[in-house]
């Protein structure tokens, strides 16, 4: 369980600009402060003797104690005056801190021994926006899924209202989510255009990549077009699409069906499929297609392994989207 490395070097980067941005303005800042009161610069040398005193005080062994105290008191009257010099310029007491984004971890990413909760979370928010569906994510949540928008009336086929199925479908996603790991079963979403199936594959998306799996989400276009590129063309492709596909802890394929089916794309699809289930790494694969209709479009062979290896979690209903914007 782990982001992929891009995402670790992406987060790192952004905490030392963070820092380097910090420490640059205290600087900046310093430098007008000791120009507005050149007597800052005689209090913060006494601070700076104080603490190296301290330092050496060491080895004086049991006479160290009240001399220590000693000059930790004449510290900090260093500091207070230096308060005082800055107020007395119309300066804040604490204009020559160093505003670090994080105060706890100092921009450096762990306080303690442990990672600090501003690193997890930028990794997080790191390999969100590597998918390019960050705002998506954010949008798409568990807790944003709204059951009321659907029908209560009993469907004809399934003897189940869409909203009972629904909810149903809800607490599914959000038990897999929640208890995700590589060893979980595929996922395939049924479901006419709009009645929701995007939304919760995001939500599960996001929020097993807040549990730190590395995740790849994308509509089968961006992923048949990436493909044609890596294979096809004479262009240096920067990332191989295809280890993303191939090794990434989930993969969620959207809108299977609606691409233009070729033999390029039959195979391709298959190769993926075959590829990950020999591996047991899980996908969730959603598409307007229904079971027949899946078979019929990418043979027998290619649907099988789709369908066979899949826990199928259907919704029913119309297109909720019109009820969003009303």
């Amino acid at each position: 369980m782990a982001y992929r490395k891009s995402v670790y070097i992406t987060a790192k980067n952004t905490l030392e600009n963070r820092r380097k941005k910090a420490e640059s303005e205290q600087e900046k800042r310093h430098t007008a402060a000791v120009a507005l009161c050149p007597e800052i610069a005689k209090a913060e040398h006494d601070m700076a003797r104080f603490a190296a005193d301290v330092i050496k005080s060491v080895s004086m062994g049991k006479d160290a104690e009240q001399y220590v105290i000693s000059l930790s008191q004449k510290n900090l009257e260093a500091q207070e005056k230096r308060k005082a010099l800055l107020v007395s310029v119309g300066l804040p007491e604490d204009y020559l801190e160093t505003k670090y984004a994080c105060p706890v971890c100092k921009d450096t990413g762990s306080h303690g021994g442990y990672y600090c909760k501003c690193y997890l979370d930028l990794l997080k928010k790191t390999a969100k926006d590597e998918l390019g569906i960050a705002v998506s994510m954010e949008k798409c949540t568990f807790d944003s899924f709204d059951v009321n928008l659907y029908s209560d009336e009993p469907d004809s086929e399934y003897s189940l209202s869409p909203r009972m199925l629904a909810r149903g479908t809800l607490k599914f996603c959000r038990e897999y989510a929640e208890n995700f790991s590589r060893s979980s079963r595929n996922i395939i979403m049924n479901g006419k255009t709009g009645v929701g199936k995007t939304h919760l594959s995001l939500a599960i998306a996001g929020r097993v990549i807040d549990r730190g799996f590395d995740v790849y989400y994308a509509s089968v276009h961006k992923i048949m077009d990436a493909l044609q590129k890596e294979q096809f063309s004479r262009e240096r492709v920067e990332e191989s699409i295809s280890d993303r596909l191939f090794e990434s802890d989930l993969l969620v394929i959207d809108d299977l069906g609606a691409e233009f089916s070729t033999q390029f794309t039959v195979a391709a699809l298959y190769n993926i499929v075959n590829t990950r289930l020999n591996a047991s790494l899980p996908m969730i694969i959603n598409t307007n297609l229904s079971l027949a209709e899946l078979e019929e479009r990418y043979s027998q062979r290619v649907a099988s392994r789709i369908i066979g290896g899949s826990e199928r979690v259907l919704l029913l209903g119309s297109d909720i989207r019109q009820k969003l914007v009303k």
